[in-house]
């Protein structure tokens, strides 16, 4: 079977490069615009980064189904109104929802997501990991492509323009949220 088709026959939308650093006081989370189905570009400046929460301090970057991510934005939204924007109290009760909910454990995306305090992984399997700490930075990524140094933002960017030179799936389109 083609690697590109889903056990449901259609093809699987996928690729993308999503990073979140946190360096000297400053939290970037960048991603690509591009929006691949197999081997074709779709769409070349999707927003796969954005703020959510009350007024914005939250900021969360996708990989994976389009669809799921935007649910599992909605549901973190909910989360952090029901805790008082508390990222890391939210992101464990989504984690609960997304192991217990049968809707969504079918759910195909991984997300980062950070505020001022916190910088969070995500997992399609309900799972919310902290990165590790290297020195002053904390760097993660998600998706098809990415690598790092710097100061955050321009951390960030490299390795967005290093996956973008590299990944057919990740483009040049970036958008960049930072707290």
């Amino acid at each position: 079977m083609d690697s590109s088709k889903a056990g449901h026959g259609l093809i699987e939308w996928h690729g993308t490069t999503i990073v979140g650093v946190r360096k000297g006081g400053k939290t970037v989370i960048a991603g690509d615009g591009q929006v691949s189905m197999g081997n074709t570009v779709m769409k070349p400046n999707a927003r796969k980064v954005r703020r959510i929460g009350e007024g914005g301090k939250v900021i969360a970057g996708f990989a994976g189904a389009t669809a799921d991510a935007f649910t599992l934005f909605e549901r973190l939204e909910r989360k952090l109104e029901a805790n008082r924007g508390q990222l890391l109290r939210a992101a464990v009760e989504l984690a609960k929802d997304w192991r217990t909910d049968k809707y969504l454990r079918n759910l195909e995306a991984l997300m980062i997501v950070a505020d001022a305090e916190t910088l969070l992984v995500l997992t399609g399997n309900g799972d919310v990991l902290e990165p590790e700490t290297v020195g002053d930075a904390t760097i993660t990524a998600i998706g098809s492509g990415g690598n790092y140094e710097a100061d955050a933002e321009v951390i960030a960017r490299k390795a967005m323009a290093v996956a973008a030179d590299i990944c057919v799936f990740t483009n040049d389109r970036v958008t960049v949220e930072s707290i």
